[in-house]
């Protein structure tokens, strides 16, 4: 559709040079998780908020650990929530330029989470300034929380306080400015298998836990072919992953305990709590208490999938917005990524689309991280086109 005259008043408002600058002070934020660092981007967001007018509300989730609302206020219609996140992974290496430097070269911006997610917040704090005096019927609000990269502790503590009414969700996450409508869950699953240590001079006076893991691993590998019968339209099948295994002390020594953990992602309809209970029945049915092992099972992270229907109304306007906004052309998707946008979609309700400057596949989680600035500009451009035509 046409961008009309009062839009295109806004969009002259972005101002990329804002956009730079706030990335760049984002990114020297550090904000690594593990540990959970985010205190510092906090700080950043919350003074270009003020800066900018916007009202700022902190929310503590953990010591040190603060959930942000930047919000444009509206009228008392529901608004329009804009999600993200302020934790990033950790640099790890092969870094050529600082990954805490906020570089500028060749029309990007350097830096760990310069797709994922801090470009993605820097556009929608200047799509909230931008629409300042549009008269909306309700408020815009970029929420910032914790703990995305791995428990969800910061999306777990916002849907459950009450009182916010949304027509719609945008996750600022990086998706190469598509539309992404459906998006993959994900939960981590802990085995811890315990058995009886001994001298390895005589391994069966004891059990080994370790054996006990390998039957385990090879009974997931089986899980994960299986799923490949039911792959959903969108996102593929539901996927089993063994990350991590540890145990042992020595190799002399019959290892009593060894520790599993295991990534399965998820699919839209499919029940946490039934693929835990599901992980529970096969490993009883594999009875390593005849070897003499116990085996503890739990879900330490859960992360729901979502997908919202190509005609909703978020969809159609975000999709139509994104293009007028200076998007190519490109078709309505599914992630198989997950973020925190599954949580809202599930516990508040509220119908979700991905949308953000940057590239999961190409740019998140990698060395020499960057996002391009004409992306941060257009996925602006995208968040206050959204904005207005559903609240006004």
């Amino acid at each position: 559709m046409a961008v009309t005259p009062a839009e295109q008043s806004v969009l002259d408002r972005i101002d990329e040079d804002l956009l730079v600058r706030v990335t760049a002070e984002l990114l020297q934020a550090t904000g690594q998780n593990p540990p959970g660092g985010e205190a510092a981007t906090v700080a950043v967001l919350a003074a270009a908020g003020r800066e900018l007018g916007l009202e700022v509300v902190t929310s503590p989730v953990e010591p040190g650990r603060d959930n942000i609302s930047v919000t444009l206020a509206g009228g008392n219609g529901p608004g329009l929530l804009i999600l993200g996140h302020t934790d990033v992974v950790p640099v790890g290496d092969g870094w050529t330029t600082d990954p805490f430097g906020g570089v500028v070269k060749d029309g990007r911006i350097y830096g760990r989470g310069a797709s994922d997610m801090k470009g993605g917040l820097a556009s929608a704090l200047a799509a909230l300034a931008a629409l300042r005096g549009a008269g909306l019927s309700g408020p815009v609000e970029l929420a910032a929380v914790v703990d995305e990269e791995e428990t969800g502790k910061g999306i777990r503590a916002y849907v459950a306080s009450p009182g916010r009414r949304f027509l719609g969700c945008i996750a600022a996450e990086p998706t190469d400015l598509q539309t992404i409508v459906a998006a993959r869950g994900d939960s981590y699953l802990k085995v811890a298998i315990h058995g009886r240590a001994c001298h390895a001079g005589n391994p069966d006076d004891g059990a080994n836990a370790i054996y006990g893991a390998a039957v385990v691993v090879a009974e997931i590998e089986r899980m994960h072919a299986s799923l490949a019968a039911g792959p959903h339209p969108l996102l593929g099948p539901a996927t089993w992953s063994v990350g991590q295994i540890n145990g042992g002390t020595g190799g002399s020594i019959v290892p009593a305990d060894c520790v599993i953990v295991a990534d399965r992602r998820l699919l839209p309809g499919e029940s946490p709590a039934a693929v835990l209970e599901d992980l529970r029945r096969r490993v009883a049915a594999l009875r390593l208490a005849d070897r003499g092992l116990s085996v503890e099972l739990e879900m330490p992270m859960e992360m729901p999938a979502f997908e919202t229907p190509a005609d909703c109304d978020l969809v159609r306007v975000v999709e139509a917005a994104r293009v007028d906004a200076g998007g190519v052309d490109l078709p309505l998707a599914g992630w198989t990524a997950a973020c925190d946008g599954g949580y809202v979609a599930r516990d508040l309700g509220v119908p979700v689309v991905v949308l953000g400057p940057g590239s999961v596949t190409t740019q998140a989680h990698r060395a020499d991280e960057s996002v391009p600035i004409v992306e941060l500009v257009t996925a602006a451009r995208t968040y206050a086109l959204a904005a207005l035509r559903l609240l006004t």
